[in-house]
């Protein structure tokens, strides 16, 4: 393994460990390409958490598209994910305007903004974690990816929205509001009152609501599952976790606090998908 290749596996290790152990699970050949994408989303996630700022969070955003949008020439950049990431995008053909709409999705990180609607939530899973896992699977078997393509996208909102979950108390301390407008107003709250203080008399009901979505998502993911080409389940194996955290936040609400799969329940479970997959329902 590369120098190169070593720091982007590393950081994907520190701030991604579920993707970075799914990616284990993918054929020796195809890891360096799978970091490379696992890495460029966490530093595009990350960009607020680094820059506190919009304009600077930007600026970041503009680099990255600029970074993508750029023809390879051979010549490094200098940036070990950048210059892995195109490495990937070249060597696997992968569609440039995926990433441009992923980064453009993630503009909205950036600011206090209140997520409108449902349909604006799924849109943005769709963009971000469905775009991921339909990346990682064009990397995997650019045959079979594309009769996947659905399925990614159910599996991106159901993986988006737990992920949300478990990042509530972040979101809420700076005080951002992924939970949609229209779901909060249904549950007799608004985003402002979500995100102050205990969160209201609405919190707990918007929450459950939140948590119901993803879960639709997720059973809608898991009955076409089964179907997956064992090609592609690295892909995927993301959403070998989603349930068992739903779970976990129905007898300890996200509200209260961050909830946390052990790691020895997480390896069980990427374990058992990898090597079964999903059943048939």
């Amino acid at each position: 393994m590369s120098q190169n290749a070593k720091i982007v596996m590393d950081a994907v290790r520190a701030a991604d460990h579920d993707r970075f152990l799914t990616a284990l699970y993918a054929p020796a050949d195809k890891r360096d390409a799978l970091f490379s994408l696992y890495a460029f989303n966490a530093e595009i996630a990350g960009i607020r958490d680094r820059i506190h700022e919009a304009l600077p969070g930007e600026v970041r955003v503009q680099w990255w598209r600029d970074v993508v949008a750029a023809e390879d020439d051979g010549a490094g950049i200098g940036h070990p994910v950048a210059d892995a990431l195109k490495a990937t995008i070249s060597a696997c053909g992968l569609p440039k305007p995926a990433f441009d709409n992923m980064l453009e999705a993630r503009i909205f990180d950036l600011y206090d903004d209140p997520m409108p609607s449902r349909t604006d939530l799924e849109g943005y899973c769709g963009e971000t974690a469905a775009a991921l896992i339909q990346l990682a699977a064009m990397v995997l078997d650019p045959v079979e990816a594309p009769r996947f393509a659905e399925l990614a996208g159910r599996a991106g909102c159901a993986q988006a929205m737990t992920g949300l979950l478990l990042l509530l108390p972040l979101h809420r301390k700076r005080g951002q509001c992924f939970v949609p407008a229209d779901i909060l107003a249904a549950a007799g709250s608004s985003p402002e009152e979500f995100v102050a203080g205990d969160g209201g008399p609405g919190a707990k009901r918007a929450v459950a609501a939140m948590m119901a979505l993803a879960r639709d998502h997720l059973s809608a993911f898991e009955q076409g599952a089964s179907a997956l080409p064992v090609s592609l389940r690295p892909a995927f194996l993301p959403l070998a976790l989603s349930r068992a955290y739903l779970a976990k936040m129905e007898s300890g609400s996200p509200l209260d606090g961050v909830v946390r799969l052990s790691a020895l329940r997480r390896h069980w479970l990427l374990l058992r998908r990898a090597g079964k997959g999903w059943p048939a329902l």
